[in-house]
């Protein structure tokens, strides 16, 4: 679990970190440099939980190394499918990171949201929505494994 207090908002504590894979952890289906080795590093202290539709058909193959959940969603929808998700495990202990518009809704309900700006660009609906925005995803990782980084940037 990822603990920190928060001045003016109470402590956080994660235990689930639920993510995106396209523009987020991936470009084209392709996983980014770094973002295997942070994420495994991560699995130790919170349960990952990868949320697709898969796009390119790769995230099983490309992911199978990490310990985490994969859960490829169908074309429908996928805005409430994420939110129910989040749900299902617990909001409140849950952090979520992604870019695009069917993002939105679990960034928002989540302990922490986090909206990244890759190459393919983010919704600004998530953005909004988001408690935290990183210009990659290694940085947003690096906030879970250094989590005075969220005091310093979310206390009041």
């Amino acid at each position: 679990m990822v603990k920190t207090e928060i001045p003016g908002h109470g402590e956080l504590a994660i235990r689930y970190l639920v993510l995106d894979y396209n523009g987020t952890l991936a470009v084209d289906g392709e996983p980014l440099p770094g973002v295997k080795k942070a994420l495994t590093a991560l699995s130790g202290d919170v349960e990952v939980h990868i949320l697709t539709a898969d796009t390119f058909g790769k995230v099983r193959s490309r992911m199978a190394e990490v310990p985490c959940v994969i859960s490829v969603l169908p074309p429908g929808g996928q805005d409430k499918g994420k939110l129910d998700y989040i749900t299902r495990l617990g909001p409140r202990q849950t952090a979520c990171i992604g870019n695009g518009r069917n993002d939105r809704l679990m960034v928002k309900e989540a302990a922490l949201g986090i909206a990244v700006i890759l190459g393919e660009g983010a919704s600004t609906e998530t953005l909004l929505a988001a408690d935290v925005v990183c210009t990659d995803i290694l940085s947003a990782l690096e906030l879970l494994n250094h989590p005075l980084r969220l005091t310093a940037t979310l206390r009041t």
